[in-house]
């Protein structure tokens, strides 16, 4: 089994390497050495998660298209620029409800510069604003209705027998991520020196390495469209939480309710369509996008990864739950730490779900405890090299936003330890209360 297991992390860590499609790839031959090496048997793929977050992808890629996405960052905008002041705060908040609203922490690129703009004219520090709204954009992610990460818990636990809805997850997962944003937030007000004080910008200033030239936001061809495409967009989502809460809404065949695998990549899939039809926007025209891309490396990932993990936890089920069960039993939120560690080695929330997950339903982990715990899947910003990290760190035009000396000091580590932490822990508070 240890074999095995390093067969599998060796995957995973070379395929993170890669990038892109890189992560699922590996996965795939991983899955290959477990079942023609050591004779593991395949589970069977994860179809369902994959096709539901096909069908959310569809329909973000067409509301981009049709511009939807730059007019909420003209709204974003205005926003910041009206209280400047309060950026730090604001920033997370705006970066969380696109990701919400979207179910993917990329749209967040789009904001990100905004943001730097705005915080160096008002002379604030370009890394408190920047740093917890990259992170606000990761715990968005697990308590978005519609990110792939929701939909991969949602299905797995109902998958088990278990009498869990949509709104059983986003009454925990919402409220908990927001706190954890906001306490985050709220460190990342006395993070560092004054803009003005920093050396590193001053050392810009002197070298002539500090630009003046401010970033510019795309125009918004036809904001009709645009405006028309984030309405559709929303009311899809309304539609899948609606569903997903209330059973008795559902349509019924031969006495079971529909699947809310099924009413996701139907209501997504109609709202992409709807998009097109009503903005008259270029099919092709989506799938050139940045949401398009990111999405199905995420569905490459998942695809090749977790069909890994499952054959291999699948194949070697009695000894884990034979060496970890009596402890897993007598403390569950150690699950939460073997999330966070897998989360930083995935890149991926809806990958360490999908992966994990079967081991914590087998150790007999309450439900409850797992929604409670969701949020720790969020540990991928620990070491700096995912995008919008990546990204931010490029938007800074001051160097304030950093990668430090020894790699982990840097600048989303302690508002991500923050919002993770205080997240997973109320989380475990409310499912002891309600």
């Amino acid at each position: 089994m240890l074999i095995q297991l390093a067969f599998v992390l060796i995957a995973i860590i070379i395929g993170a390497r890669l990038g892109g499609i890189g992560l699922g790839v590996l996965g795939g031959l991983g899955l290959a050495v477990l079942t023609f090496v050591f004779g593991l048997e395949p589970t069977s793929p994860p179809i369902d998660v994959m096709l539901m977050i096909v069908a959310v992808i569809a329909a973000a890629s067409c509301m981009q298209a049709a511009g939807g996405l730059d007019l909420m960052v003209k709204w974003a905008e205005k926003l910041l620029r009206k209280n400047p002041s309060k950026i730090t705060i604001l920033s997370p908040l705006v970066t969380y409800i696109f990701t919400f609203i979207a179910g993917t922490g990329h749209v967040a690129y789009s904001v990100l510069p905004v943001i730097a703009e705005v915080a160096t004219e008002t002379k604030i520090r370009p890394e408190r604003p920047l740093g917890i709204a990259v992170i606000a954009s990761q715990q968005a992610i697990t308590a978005s209705p519609i990110s792939a990460a929701t939909v991969a818990l949602l299905s797995m636990l109902t998958g088990q027998g278990f009498n869990i809805s949509l709104f059983d997850i986003l009454m925990i997962s919402v409220p908990c991520t927001l706190a954890g944003v906001l306490a985050g937030a709220f460190y990342s007000l006395r993070v560092g020196k004054e803009l003005e004080d920093d050396p590193e910008f001053k050392r810009r200033i002197a070298e002539g390495e500090f630009t003046t030239q401010k970033y510019v936001l795309k125009d918004v061809k036809n904001q009709k469209a645009a405006g028309w495409s984030v309405a559709i967009f929303i009311l899809a989502t309304i539609g899948i939480i609606l569903f997903g809460s209330i059973e008795s809404i559902r349509p019924v065949f031969n006495g079971t309710s529909l699947s809310m695998a099924y009413i996701i990549e139907i209501l997504m899939l109609s709202a992409a369509a709807i998009i097109l039809l009503a903005t008259r926007t270029d099919g092709i025209k989506a799938v050139q996008g940045s949401v398009f891309s990111a999405g199905m490396q995420a569905v490459v990932a998942i695809f090749g990864i977790a069909w890994m993990g499952d054959t291999f936890i699948g194949g070697n089920m009695a000894e884990l739950k034979g060496s970890i069960e009596q402890i897993v039993t007598a403390m569950p939120w150690l699950f939460g730490i073997a999330l966070f560690l897998m989360s930083i080695l995935l890149f991926s929330q809806a990958a360490t779900v999908r992966a994990l997950l079967p081991l914590g339903l087998a150790l007999g982990i309450s439900p409850y405890m797992l929604i409670a715990l969701f949020p720790a899947v969020n540990g991928y910003f620990f070491i700096p090299n995912y995008p919008t990290v990546v990204a931010a760190i490029n938007f800074d035009r001051t160097g304030t936003t950093h990668i430090g000396k020894y790699i982990l000091n840097h600048s989303f580590m302690i508002p991500g330890l923050i919002a993770t932490g205080v997240s997973v822990m109320l989380g475990l508070l409310l499912i002891q209360l309600f």
